[in-house]
């Protein structure tokens, strides 16, 4: 039986983006442990029939002794356990992790990138991009180590940067969306209208801009329509203050919800679904799931988020940091219901089309196997 290790930042990722391809990979006959930092979903995780180890990770930390510790704990971790295949997700897992199973010797290597971040957003790289840059082309410079990219731009940077080569290099758009769990749902016809954004409570996910946005249409709009802001509070550092927060929004036209676990029907309570993020995204779960649903989506022109939202057809791409340009589009939106739902059907067909679960995890599968002669 092969070993297969997935290691990503937290356990909620894995139960958020990674679970249903664990457990297929389990029914194909994989020993599965996942690696993560516990934040106390362990016990769910293990409920699924998942071996899990808790990783020492700060994943938007920047401290070299707590970077050379999660290093540490890899290199040993790989070292003992010999895993046949390590599936890395995301960024700093991939950087520390790829490096250790290098130097540990470790037979097959794949590389999920969600997402870059801010860190990437600049045309002109900072010092410390381009020093991970410098050892993720180290540590990608062996046989046996794929790479999966969601969206093209960050598959040119790796490119450029000689990070990989293109034999290396798989495409899958996105973590995928289950369509029958999340079937086309018609928008709701009782008032208010709802306006949805779901994220972390982070400046870079356009949390504060769309709160701008709300607030040039307060005048012609408050008591028809309601901004729903759905997620939790973060360690990133920039990330919004719970008292920031609670004093941008008065819990009527504007409510911040918290973290929520019940998404899929707040999306069909919805009637628009607003992105404005300028993070570096991979492909966002929201928006994949907001297409699912059937909504019209309000997004960024940045990377990532473009990948879900064909300008005019189902929903507007805007210019990063334009609140105006985003109550623009609201405005349009708010006063059209036969364009609503126009594009919320539209959202549907891009979703059978590019973001069926059953797909992406058919996608990984085959890369696993594609590793398994070196196992």
């Amino acid at each position: 039986m092969s070993k297969l290790f997935i290691v990503l930042n937290k356990d909620y990722f894995l139960l958020s983006h990674r679970k249903e391809l664990a457990l297929a990979a389990l029914q194909e006959g994989y020993q599965i442990t996942i690696v993560a930092q516990n934040t106390g979903l362990r016990p769910k995780i293990e409920a699924l029939g998942l071996r899990m180890i808790d990783l020492p990770i700060n994943p938007t930390g920047e401290n070299i002794v707590e970077e050379l510790k999660t290093f540490r704990f890899l290199y040993q971790l790989y070292r003992e356990e010999k895993p046949d295949i390590i599936h890395h997700v995301g960024l700093k897992v991939i950087l520390w992790g790829s490096l250790a199973a290098k130097l540990t010797r470790m037979k097959a290597v794949i590389n999920a990138v969600s997402g870059l971040g801010t860190l990437f957003n600049s045309s002109k790289l900072s010092g410390l991009a381009l020093g991970i840059l410098s050892v993720l082309r180290f540590s990608h410079h062996r046989n046996n180590l794929w790479v999966i990219f969601q969206n093209h731009e960050d598959k040119e940077l790796f490119l450029r940067h000689r990070v990989v080569k293109e034999s290396q290099c798989r495409f899958i758009k996105g973590s995928g969306v289950d369509l029958e769990e999340y079937p086309y749902t018609s928008e709701p016809e009782t008032a208010p209208l709802r306006v949805l954004f779901t994220a972390r409570m982070v400046k870079e996910k356009g949390t504060l801009i769309l709160i701008e946005a709300a607030e040039q249409l307060r005048k012609g709009m408050e008591g028809k329509v309601e901004f729903w802001l759905c997620g939790g509070l973060s360690d990133n550092p920039n990330a919004i203050t719970k008292e920031e927060l609670q004093s941008r929004c008065d819990g009527r036209y504007i409510q911040w919800l918290g973290f929520r676990t019940d998404v899929k029907e707040l999306l069909k309570q919805s009637h628009i679904v607003a992105f404005p993020s300028y993070y570096r995204e991979g492909v966002p779960k929201s928006l994949i799931e907001a297409t699912a649903i059937g909504r019209p989506i309000i997004t960024t022109n940045s990377i990532g988020c473009k990948d879900t939202v064909k300008d005019g057809y189902n929903g507007f791409l805007v210019p990063i940091k334009d609140s105006q340009a985003v109550a623009d589009k609201l405005e349009i939106l708010l006063n059209d219901k036969k364009l609503r739902q126009k594009m919320g059907r539209h959202s549907r067909q891009i979703a059978e089309r590019d973001f069926s679960l059953e797909d992406v995890i058919a996608k990984h599968l085959a890369i696993y196997h594609e590793a398994l002669p070196y196992s």
